[in-house]
């Protein structure tokens, strides 16, 4: 308790270690002249004046003088009887020290310390200040060990914090929080007592500014395992008595402090312990059944934080009560949902020997009474919160009954169907039904899956007949199902036919299909590729009943006809056969090598000999020759052959690879068919990159090599020849080849030559890209860890080097492919050459062409962030080109100026104030911009620029 007030005649003496500190500063006096100082200390402590405080500190700091001269200067202002002088001279001493804590050594914060200590005991006028010196102490590095747990003890049995003001009260929090944070085991050691100490502190605290510090130190106290000792229900108390937090702020309120702010922190305390768990059940049943809607609402929410932390010991004996309470509730279904919501998933943690011990049994029908009825509310966030729980629920084993999984499948398949303004009720519908069909598939071959084959059905005879695009859209939400749904063997050998047969029905002319239609088929079989990837039986039953299927149809829609069919055609698309291309490599990439050589003894053969005895439905009309004399739509089928050679694992043997690498070769240069040669190009890469050093690979390389010299020379094959290169070249990037090196200079020779240029620009951006067809890592294709940092040493030099020695016309080539390299180059990376490249990325923006002005904005703007510093010396430069681009013809131009304006308030505030007026007249014309994208940014930059050199900003 703080002592009695004190005669005003009584003397208040130094410690003697001070005076002794006192003594060797006036040895060094004579070298600082202390008038002045005198002097600001007569004006602060007689005269009443504030600023000489902020001018001694300022001193202090500078080295004009030092804290221990500060003190021999204030020695007769804190010796003095009259409380009020001591308040002023111990103020201005605290004040210096909250400047200055950093100067000071080990032994002169022992010597204050003391001081400080001693000082609780005086007048209670003098106590603030001597709070405020012992909260600068507390931010001292220097402080010795075991001084920490001194001063709590002395504020513990001294200072009766609730008699204090807020302010000072606050302080006390700062100091405990300092020490908690830097001197966590010093504290420790006080055990048991270190908690009962702050509980006292705590106490009765009613302002909200210094509840927010108070909660947060008691969250530290439990999550940091310090000791409770037998205090535990009285920290209970000392925080829950402020449940359910009542408080509205004060109109025009400069703290910001909101109710929320106060219910999440006390949540996160009441929330934080098991120990809490005897107290805090039976006040939350209480508050749940209280007529304040708040307070419900409040409880229900604590329940559920709770629910992630209390184990089976805690909640048992509860159950029952809380369960009654629950039931009579009816207003706050969503929040009710969540908190049953997080004692299922909870639940799920404990184990029981015998299935009558499960608590769940009792209440079972009610819970599924309670999630279905969310399922049919027209809430969207009610229905996501009863998908979720639903999910849990059937998780709980041998807890629904086969009803309740009829009604539960036949919930899924209806909001499996819902608008586009529903999208994410279908989407968490979707991943429902996969989750629960793994653990269900009975329940989702008898109830769902019957639905989805007859909606398909009435799908494609919706198509047939040219209907309406909701139907449409129905169509792909049923396609979307049984993709979902596949998470079981025994749901894939039902599922994977109906997919099938539906491709058939388009290949037969039975429908009026878009190339759309197929591509949406493909996405759901990519799709349920993926989910059998985690099976092996499903991954090579899926492999061997889908690929021989897509291949056969392809085959199929590539034979010449006597009349030209459009719906055949479809098949041969671009984007149809990418589609497909993406089905057979995830198909394709978890195969057991075992299993995969199976598979390439027939599909090999089948492009290289025309072998189509494995392909169902195999009665075509002529042979299939795609590398010899075959039509131009036998040849684009090469991108299937792609697709599947280049997912292989590394140590499946290829047959006829001799002969395989040699017929790619002679594709990839032909030029009557551009999709047909890019696709043998990326095969040929493809297995270039997995092939073995050797002879071997050494002869493919130089056929390669002749063939690309050939084909660059004049001729109709320039361009395929080039594109050969390009792959070829990126192929052995990214196993680090020897002849890597060789082929990107010849690349890079490329940029001045007036046909091939820009293209070999463009062509960094392919050798720096991950790619998603060929070449991947998911393709066990030899990706080195650090290729991109490699090209980016080896390469970049010549880069600059070349744009500096080529002529006006050529260098926009090497800005746009040094821009694609630096583009891609993790920042860590780039930052160290930042000052030597970036005057080319600033001349970069001045290239006309939209895709460098893209690319380098999108280099620059994580650099303003990164490497603001470097940047500021541009500043001039960047603003003016910045605001330039933002006029662009191009939207995404536009978007990204926008973005690294918005980005250029990271840099220094001085050094962009002078350009504050102009920016902002500047951003007015984007706000009306046509397109809502770049009006979004717009706004967002100019508000930043708005708030610079504001308070707070």
């Amino acid at each position: 308790m703080r002592g009695e007030p004190v005669s005003c005649h009584r003397p208040y003496p130094l410690p003697r270690s001070l005076v002794r500190v006192m003594a060797a500063a006036a040895a060094v006096e004579a070298a600082a002249p202390m008038g002045a100082l005198w002097g600001l200390v007569h004006d602060f402590v007689v005269g009443q004046q504030e600023g000489p405080a902020d001018q001694v500190a300022a001193d202090v700091k500078s080295g004009n003088y030092t804290v221990l001269q500060v003190v021999e200067a204030l020695g007769s202002s804190l010796e003095n009887p009259e409380p009020r002088t001591r308040a002023r001279g111990i103020q201005l001493l605290s004040q210096v020290l909250l400047h200055c804590h950093t100067l000071l050594l080990e032994k002169e914060v022992v010597h204050l310390i003391l001081f400080y200590e001693n000082r609780l005991k005086d007048h209670h006028l003098v106590i603030p200040s001597v709070l405020q010196g012992l909260k600068a102490l507390s931010l001292c590095v220097a402080l010795p060990p075991g001084l920490a747990v001194s001063v709590l003890k002395a504020i513990f049995q001294e200072v009766h914090v609730q008699s204090l003001p807020q302010v000072d009260r606050h302080t006390v929090y700062n100091i405990i929080t300092n020490f908690m944070r830097t001197r966590e085991e010093e504290l420790k050691s006080l055990g048991a007592d270190f908690t009962f100490g702050f509980i006292q502190v705590m106490d009765g605290e009613k302002d909200p500014r210094n509840l927010l510090v108070a909660f947060r130190i008691v969250h530290d106290l439990i999550s940091r395992d310090y000791s409770l000792g037998p205090f535990v229900e009285e920290l209970f108390e000392v925080t829950s008595c402020y449940f359910p937090i009542d408080f509205t702020p004060p109109p025009n309120d400069p703290h910001g402090i909101q109710r929320e702010d106060l219910i999440l922190s006390l949540r996160a305390v009441l929330a934080s312990t098991p120990r809490f768990a005897e107290f805090l059940l039976p006040l939350l049943i209480e508050k749940v059944d209280s007529e304040v809607l708040s307070a419900k609402l409040d409880s229900l929410q604590t329940l559920n934080a709770c629910c992630a932390v209390y184990g089976q010991k805690e909640l048992k004996d509860f159950l029952p009560s809380l369960w009654a309470s629950i039931r009579r509730e009816s207003s706050q279904r969503r929040t009710i949902l969540e908190m049953l919501l997080g004692f299922l998933k909870l639940q799920q943690k404990w184990s029981y020997e015998d299935k009558d011990q499960r608590p769940l049994n009792g209440f079972k029908d009610q819970l599924c009474s309670l999630v279905f009825m969310a399922l049919t509310d027209p809430s969207t966030q009610l229905q996501l919160v009863g998908i979720r729980t639903l999910t849990v629920l059937g998780a709980q084993p041998d807890l629904l009954s086969s009803e309740d999984l009829e009604l539960a499948v036949g919930h899924l398949y209806r909001l499996s169907f819902l608008k586009e303004d529903s999208q994410s009720c279908r989407v968490a519908a979707l991943e429902a039904s996969g989750t629960l069909a793994a653990l269900y598939p009975v329940a989702f071959s008898s109830h769902l899956v019957p639905k989805l084959a007859e909606e398909l059905r009435v799908g494609e005879s919706n198509l047939t007949n040219g209907d309406e695009p909701t139907q449409c859209s129905r169509h792909l939400c049923c396609l979307q199902a049984l993709s979902a749904v596949s998470t079981h063997p025994s749901i894939v050998k039902e599922t994977l036919p109906l997919l099938l047969q539906h491709l058939w029905q388009v290949n037969r002319g039975n429908m009026v299909a878009q190339s759309s239609d197929v591509i949406a088929v493909c996405q759901s079989l990519r799709q349920m590729a993926e989910k059998c990837q985690q099976d092996p039986e499903s991954c090579w039953y899926f492999h061997q009943t889908a690929i021989p299927c897509l291949l056969a149809l392809a085959v199929q829609a590539s034979m010449p006809e006597k009349e030209p069919s459009v719906l055949r055609k479809v098949l041969l698309e671009d984007e149809v056969l990418a589609a497909m291309v993406s089905v057979i490599g995830t198909a394709t990439t978890h195969l057991s090598p075992e299993l995969a050589a199976q598979s390439v003894t027939h599909i090999v053969p089948l492009f290289l000999d025309g072998n189509v005895s494995f392909l169902p439905e195999n009665s075509f009309l002529s042979r299939f020759q795609p590398f010899q004399d075959g039509s131009s739509g036998q040849r684009r089928l090469i991108a299937l052959l792609m697709a599947f050679v280049c997912s292989l694992p590394r140590n499946v043997e290829i047959p006829q690879l001799n002969q395989l690498m040699r017929e790619l070769l002679e594709l990839s240069c032909c030029h009557s068919c551009p999709f047909s040669s890019t696709a043998a190009a990326k095969c040929f890469a493809g297995l270039l990159n997995k092939h073995p050093a050797g002879q071997q690979l050494d002869e493919f390389l130089q056929l390669a090599v002749d063939k690309v010299e050939a084909g660059l020379g004049s001729g109709p094959c320039r361009s395929q020849a080039f594109t050969l290169l390009l792959w070829v070249t990126k192929a052995l990037v990214l196993r680090y080849h020897p002849l890597s090196s060789c082929l990107t200079a010849r690349l890079m020779g490329l940029l001045s030559d007036p046909e091939l240029g820009p293209a070999a620009a463009d062509g960094f951006s392919l050798l720096m890209s991950d790619c998603t067809d060929v070449l991947t890592r998911a393709g066990h294709a030899e990706v080195r860890i650090m290729f991109r940092q490699r090209f980016f040493t080896d390469n970049v030099p010549a880069l600059v080097q070349g744009f500096h020695a080529a002529p006006q016309d050529v260098k926009p080539n090497y800005l746009k492919g040094l821009s694609h390299v630096l583009n891609r180059l993790p920042k860590p990376v780039l930052l160290p050459e930042l000052p030597t490249l970036l005057s080319l990325l600033l001349e970069a923006l001045s290239c006309p062409d939209c895709v460098v002005q893209l690319s380098t904005l999108s280099c620059l703007q994580p650099l303003l962030l990164e490497a603001p510093q470097v940047m500021s010396l541009h500043v001039d430069t960047l603003v003016t080109k910045f605001l330039n681009l933002s006029s662009s013809p191009s939207m995404a131009v536009r978007i990204a100026a926008l973005q690294c304006m918005h980005a250029l308030t990271r840099l220094p505030t001085p050094v962009l104030l002078p350009y504050k007026p102009q920016v902002i007249r500047a951003l007015a014309k984007p706000l009306d911009d046509k397109k809502r994208l770049v009006r979004k940014e717009a706004v967002s930059a100019r508000g930043e620029w708005f708030l610079l050199g504001s308070p707070g900003s």
